[in-house]
């Protein structure tokens, strides 16, 4: 288990990006609430901007759950150990990523499995 202190440091770190998070969101959302005339033309840059926005927002709100996940995890104590095989996180891992769930090992066979059930896609040139 990690100690309080790292603990408090997490949950300070993870308060701030999560403000940060919602601001941005909040941000972008204004943004899309703009009204956009819809042209015709091929390549519209305004209905690119409204998609790299649309996509942006997405990233944003998956990012932000995983801070919500990890905040939820310190207040029911568990923050920092593995949820797949209840083995004390890195605490290298966390510093890098705070909102971390899984220990290297289980993330590392996680995606290894999650690659295992897709088609291998073949590059065509």
């Amino acid at each position: 288990m990690t100690d309080q202190s790292h603990v408090a440091k997490e949950k300070e770190r993870l308060l701030q990006e999560q403000a940060q998070l919602i601001d941005e969101l909040k941000s972008l959302r204004e943004l899309m609430q703009a009204e956009v005339d819809i042209e015709p033309d091929e390549g519209d840059a305004e209905i690119f901007e409204r998609e790299k926005n649309a996509a942006l927002i997405a990233v944003l709100e998956s990012r932000l759950q995983d801070v919500q996940t990890a905040l939820r995890s310190i207040e029911k104590g568990n923050y920092g150990i593995c949820s797949r095989c209840g083995k004390p996180i890195e605490p290298g891992r966390l510093e890098v990523k705070p909102d971390a769930t899984l220990c290297v090992k289980c993330q590392e066979e996680v995606e290894r499995l999650s690659r295992r059930g897709r088609p291998q896609r073949q590059i065509q040139w």
